[in-house]
C-alpha cells in the first residue's frame, strides 16, 4: 500500500482509503482463518498472532498507523531490528540488544515494522503536536528525561533528545494545549509539572501541591493523573480520589472538587480509568461531564504484593458535572468489578470499557480474574439503564494492555505482559504479542442500512477555528434528520488504563438537505476555541442513529 506524504493528497485519498479499509475489514470477517467470535454485543477478530513486541503504549496517527511500544530494559523482544542495528544500554538487563521494542503496525494492509527507540520508554506518556508529530517523554533509568519525536512518514524512524525533561518523568501525564506546547504532571514522587517545548520563563518545574496531597505513602495511587482541558481554558485534574479546577497559566487552583464519596483510590496503581464525555459544542453554555470508573479498593495493592491476597475490584463508576454550581459525584455500578481498565469514546458519544481483571492491583503478577467483556455505556441513557454488557474475547488483558479507537469504528486492542520478561510458559499471564479488533456493534451488518458514507470533504481537509463545513454524505435506507449528528474526535495516547488527550466534540449543525437519490449534506461549524478543540488532527465522523460512518481526517488550525 502506498501512502503519500504528510501535507500531500490526491484529490481521491479519502475514497481511496475508505474503499481499502471496507474492503481489508469485509475480507477478513469472510475469508480469514482467523474466525471472528460474534454476538449481539460486538464480535472479535485476532489481527495479528504476533507483533513482536507488547503493547504497552499506543499512538494513532494521521496515516492511519499506530505507534507501540514496550520497554528497552527487561530483555530481548521476538522482533529483530533491522540493518544490524542494536541498542546499548549499560542499565538495561541486556546490555546489547539487537531487537525492536516498539513497531509502527500499518491498519490499511494489517501490518507492522520495527522501530528503534535508543533509551528505555518503560510507563513513559506523550501527546501529538499539531502538525502530527508524536512528541513522547520520560520513562525509566537512561529515558526518565528524554524526549522522543516520531514524524509519520513510511519510513520514518524515533528521534532523541537528551535531558529534554527538567525532572524525571516516570507515570506522568502529558496533556496537549490551545497554543500547541504539551503540560506534563507529575510521576514517581514528583509533584510538579513542566511544559514542552520550553521558552524562558518555562525552563524549570513548577510545584503542585494537590500531587503531594493525593500521595498515599508508600503506594502513591496519584500516578498518571487524568488531567482534561476545559472550555474556559483551566485544567481539570483527577488524582487519587478527588479533583482540582486549574489554572496552569497562573500556578492556582480556582476549584476543589469533592471527593469520590466511596473514598476508594481511581489512579494507578490501583488502575481505574476516565474519561470526559463528549462536549456539545451547539449548546450556548458547553456542559463538562466526567467519568471515572473502576479501580481497587484501598490496601489492595500491598495485599496482593505483600501477602498474595487478591481483593475484588472496584464495581463503581462515578459521574460528575463539573460546571455545576454545585457539582456532586453521582454513583453508578457496572456488570463486573473492574481494574486496569481502559475507557473509549466511540463516535456516537457511547464509551467503551475494555481490558482488564477484576481482582487485584496494577503490577507484576498481582492482577486476577481477567475481565474479558467489554462493557458498552450508553451516555445518554438514565442512572440505572446506561451498561451493557459485550461479547468477550478469548484473551485476557492484563497489565500493560492497550486499546484506542481506530478511524473505521473499531477498537485495536494489544499487549498484557503482567511479568518482568519475555515468558511464554510457568507464568499465570504470558508476555502477550498478540494483536486483536473489537468491532462494536453499531458495525453488525443489520445496521448497514442506516450506516452513513462520507462523500465529501476528502481526507485530509484543513480546517479553522470557526469555519463552517459542508459535509456530504449517502445513507442507504431512509434518513431521520433529527438524529444526525457530526463528531470529531483526537485520537489518545494510551497506557495504564488512560487515553490521554481523548476528546469528542459534537459540532453545532446549521443546515441540511437532500442533493439527489440518497444523498445528502449537512453543514457543520467548527469550534471557535483553541480551548474546545485545540489545533491538531481529528477524525470526523457523521452519525446516523447512532451509527457512525468511517471517519475521515481533518487538520484543525488557526492559520488562513
Amino acid at each position: 500500500m502506498h501512502y503519500s506524504k504528510p501535507n500531500s493528497k490526491p484529490p481521491n485519498m479519502y475514497t481511496h482509503y475508505s474503499i481499502v479499509l471496507s474492503l481489508i475489514f469485509t475480507n477478513l470477517l469472510l475469508f480469514s482463518s482467523l474466525s471472528p467470535t460474534t454476538a449481539a454485543g460486538g464480535s472479535w477478530m485476532l489481527l495479528q498472532r504476533s507483533v513482536g513486541i507488547s503493547a504497552m503504549h499506543m499512538q494513532l496517527l494521521q496515516n492511519d498507523r499506530v505507534v507501540m511500544y514496550d520497554r528497552t530494559d527487561f530483555g530481548p523482544s521476538n522482533l529483530s531490528l533491522p540493518g544490524g542495528k542494536c541498542l546499548r544500554d549499560p542499565k538495561a538487563k541486556i546490555k546489547v540488544d539487537c531487537t525492536a521494542h516498539s513497531i509502527e503496525y500499518n491498519v490499511i494492509t494489517n501490518t507492522f515494522r520495527p522501530l528503534m527507540v535508543l533509551s528505555d520508554v518503560w510507563c513513559s506518556s506523550g501527546s501529538v503536536l499539531p502538525d502530527g508529530t508524536l512528541v513522547q517523554t520520560g520513562g525509566f533509568n537512561s529515558g526518565e528525561r528524554r524526549v522522543r519525536k516520531f514524524r509519520p512518514c513510511s519510513t520514518c524512524d524515533w528521534e532523541e533528545i537528551p535531558l529534554a525533561l527538567s525532572a524525571r518523568r516516570w507515570y506522568a501525564t502529558n496533556h496537549i494545549l490551545p497554543d500547541g506546547r504539551q503540560i506534563i504532571f507529575g510521576g514517581r514522587r514528583q509533584y510538579n509539572y513542566e511544559f514542552y517545548p520550553k521558552d524562558e520563563a518555562t525552563q524549570n518545574v513548577f510545584d503542585l501541591r494537590f500531587l503531594a496531597e493525593t500521595n498515599d505513602n508508600g503506594i502513591e495511587n496519584n500516578l498518571y493523573p487524568y488531567v482534561f482541558l476545559q472550555p474556559d481554558g483551566n485544567l481539570f485534574i483527577f488524582a487519587n480520589n478527588r479533583a482540582i479546577l486549574f489554572d496552569y497559566t497562573k500556578n492556582k487552583v480556582v476549584k476543589t472538587f469533592p471527593a469520590i464519596p466511596d473514598g476508594e483510590p481511581r489512579n494507578y496503581p490501583s488502575t481505574g480509568s476516565a474519561v470526559m464525555l463528549p462536549l456539545n459544542v451547539d449548546a450556548k453554555f458547553i456542559e463538562v461531564e466526567v467519568l471515572v470508573c473502576g479501580g481497587a479498593p484501598k490496601g489492595s495493592y500491598d495485599k496482593a504484593n505483600s501477602h498474595g491476597i487478591f481483593v475484588e475490584a472496584l464495581r463503581t463508576c462515578a459521574r460528575i458535572k463539573i460546571t455545576d454550581q454545585n457539582p456532586q459525584w453521582v454513583m453508578e455500578t457496572m456488570p463486573q468489578p473492574r481494574v486496569m481498565v481502559d475507557m473509549l469514546l466511540l463516535p456516537n458519544g457511547n464509551v467503551l470499557l475494555i481490558n482488564g481483571g477484576s481482582a487485584g492491583a496494577a503490577g507484576w503478577e498481582i492482577g486476577r480474574k481477567p475481565a474479558l467483556n467489554p462493557v458498552l455505556y450508553h451516555t445518554n441513557n438514565p442512572v440505572g439503564k446506561r451498561f451493557e454488557l459485550q461479547n468477550p474475547t478469548t484473551i485476557p488483558r492484563m497489565y500493560h494492555s492497550t486499546a484506542i479507537l481506530l478511524r473505521d469504528g473499531r477498537v485495536l486492542v494489544g499487549g498484557s505482559n503482567p511479568h518482568s520478561s519475555y515468558n511464554f510458559t510457568g507464568v499465570l499471564f504470558p508476555t502477550e504479542l498478540r494483536l486483536e479488533a473489537f468491532s462494536p456493534s453499531y458495525l453488525d451488518p443489520e445496521f448497514a442500512y442506516l450506516r452513513p458514507a462520507i462523500q465529501f470533504p476528502a481526507s485530509s481537509v484543513k480546517l479553522r477555528h470557526g469555519q463552517a463545513l459542508k459535509v456530504g454524505f449517502t445513507v442507504p435506507g431512509k434518513v431521520d434528520s433529527t438524529r444526525l449528528s457530526v463528531t470529531i474526535l483526537s485520537p489518545s495516547f494510551n497506557t495504564h488504563s488512560f487515553s490521554m488527550n481523548q476528546r469528542l466534540l459534537i459540532l453545532s449543525t446549521t443546515k441540511y438537505r437532500l442533493r439527489g437519490n440518497k444523498k445528502y449534506e449537512v453543514e457543520v461549524t467548527i469550534p471557535g476555541s483553541g480551548n474546545v478543540a485545540p489545533s491538531g488532527y481529528y477524525i470526523l465522523y457523521l452519525v446516523h442513529k447512532e451509527i457512525p460512518s468511517i471517519g475521515i481526517w481533518v487538520q484543525l488550525s488557526d492559520r488562513k
